[in-house]
């Protein structure tokens, strides 16, 4: 990287923590602000023109493929770059935050791939953020076993899963490192530190920088992500081309947009995934203020719902068109003591596997270490020897922009126990989010943000339509919040309630609850508590 100084003032606000200034060197921050100083503008830009195209939408624009990229689309071809290192078989991934004992689990726990999620699956407190990239450079550096107080002892086996690195979204800020005064974008922060620390020691490992990609609505911020990865590969002087990026094909826009995003990234991407939850939450949201996008209950909305079956074999077909591979969805189901419970949630999540092995996906993610053996033993039995089967280009399949909107054959109003289910977990999730955790085990599942999101604006777009009132929610949420005071004598219950009537039960629906979140409750907490 140049020894030119940086001009511009980069000041870390967050509290210090234990090895704090290993990540948190002046180098690192110097590499930070050189991507702020690059890219820190173009970022409210495309922010202004999400919010500029969801007010269209909900005023009654029709949603299609775009005519202006329809070359891109119709030239057969151009391809993404080939599997790098350590990704050409991907048939198990799975998914969780950084946290120590996790980092240790996911590694050693039989999949192909672990994404470490900054996103969805962690609450971005300084301590987690921080955290989590060291507890990347020491599994990296392979200095990570420890000893619990209990005796329970973690040390990394041999079979590693290979990293991929989810950062947060375009969306969201991270408040507690500021340039000139003002907070930097946290897809910056959580990029650039991995990136900075951790791309020479995966590339002398035999692996490279790879990362998920959340959250992208369009083509242009898939353009964003290429322009950050070319010019942080030339800051640090690895070569371009070695970064890569599947990107989560977890909103209904960027569903319109799969080859044009493919297309952008070509030269550092390693596919696309089927964001399931993320995407159900995104196409509630877009077209809630319309009464003929009026769901059921959440449960009730599953894979083979025709829009979601037409969103996921488009986005095979469009993946293994262009010699990406595509990876399925992921399962939430967490093991417990039950046996019964175990076997039919198992044989639940084998059918789902199934199902997406037989539609052409080159794998799919678990969320639980239980869950891989039998999310291998599916794709095994379609795979055999081949890592993948990007041979399935699927022209058997013809999506068109009605089928992807095609949610009245499911529609339906809301059941009370629908209702209730949408209430306590949103309200439970909310609490734990709040008290630094982002990945929790609820009711026999592992949730992160996207189910909080998708109960909220249920219950949102209940009460906007009437199937509900907001006076019936409010009832519910005067039980749940006792019940929830008497689960957890640490819980945060009146903060988690605010934050749900904020997000859910306001006369506008905001985007995401993490953004009023952080803000307005996270940071201000870890400040009060300094102070």
């Amino acid at each position: 990287m140049s020894t030119h100084a940086l001009t511009r003032r980069v000041q870390v606000l967050g509290a210090p923590g234990d090895r704090h200034e290993e990540i948190l060197t002046p180098e690192a921050l110097e590499f930070i602000g050189r991507l702020d100083t690059a890219f820190g503008e173009r970022r409210p830009e495309l922010l202004k023109e999400r919010r500029r195209r969801s007010a269209k939408l909900a005023s009654g624009t029709a949603l299609d493929f775009s005519v202006a990229t329809s070359a891109v689309r119709a030239d057969p071809h151009w391809r993404v770059a080939a599997p790098a290192p350590g990704l050409t078989d991907r048939r198990v991934e799975i998914t969780g935050p950084p946290e120590r004992r996790m980092t240790v689990n996911a590694l050693n726990s039989g999949a192909r791939v672990w994404m470490a999620d900054f996103e969805d699956a962690t609450s971005p407190t300084w301590d987690n953020i921080i955290g989590g990239q060291l507890n990347l450079r020491d599994a990296i550096d392979r200095r990570i076993d420890f000893t619990t107080p209990g005796g329970n002892e973690y040390r990394l086996g041999q079979d590693l899963a290979t990293i991929m690195v989810r950062p947060r979204g375009w969306h969201l800020l991270e408040e507690h490192l500021e340039i000139d005064g003002r907070p930097v974008s946290a897809s910056l922060v959580d990029f650039g530190l991995y990136f900075f620390h951790c791309a020479q020691r995966q590339i002398d490992a035999g692996y490279g920088p790879y990362f998920y990609l959340p959250k992208l609505e369009n083509r242009y911020e898939a353009r964003l992500w290429n322009d950050v990865f070319v010019l942080a590969q030339e800051l640090l002087g690895i070569p371009r081309g070695t970064v890569r990026a599947t990107v989560l094909i977890e909103t209904v826009t960027a569903a319109f947009e799969m080859e044009e995003i493919l297309y952008e990234l070509r030269e550092h991407s390693a596919g696309l995934n089927a964001g399931r939850r993320d995407y159900l939450f995104s196409l509630i949201k877009t077209f809630a203020h319309r009464t003929d996008f009026l769901l059921p209950d959440r449960a009730k909305v599953t894979m083979t719902a025709p829009f979601m079956r037409a969103y996921t074999e488009l986005l095979v077909r469009t993946c293994h068109k262009r010699g990406a591979h595509a990876v399925g969805g992921m399962a939430a189901h967490v093991p417990g003591t039950d046996a019964a419970a175990n076997e039919a949630a198992l044989a639940r999540v084998r059918l789902d596997k199934e199902r997406e092995a037989e539609a052409g996906f080159d794998g799919s993610r678990v969320a639980h270490p239980g869950l891989v053996p039998v999310c291998r033993e599916v794709f095994d039995a379609v795979l055999g020897d081949r890592p993948h089967q990007l041979d399935r280009t699927r022209d058997d399949v013809a999506v068109h922009a009605a089928d992807l909107l095609s949610v009245r054959r499911i529609s339906g109003p809301p059941t009370p126990e629908g209702v209730r289910a949408d209430v306590a977990v949103a309200l439970r999730y909310s609490d734990a989010w709040l008290r630094g955790q982002g990945a929790v085990a609820l009711n026999g599942l592992m949730e992160d943000a996207a189910t909080a999101e998708i109960a909220r604006v249920q219950l949102w777009q209940w009460v906007r339509h009437g199937a509900l009132t907001r006076e019936y929610v409010l009832g519910l949420l005067d039980t749940e919040c006792a019940a929830l005071a008497g689960e957890q004598p640490g819980a945060l219950v009146a903060e988690a309630r605010r934050l749900l009537e904020e997000t859910a039960l306001g006369l506008t629906l905001p985007p995401f609850f993490t953004t009023a979140a952080y803000t307005r409750h996270l940071v201000r907490r870890t400040e009060a508590a300094r102070s």
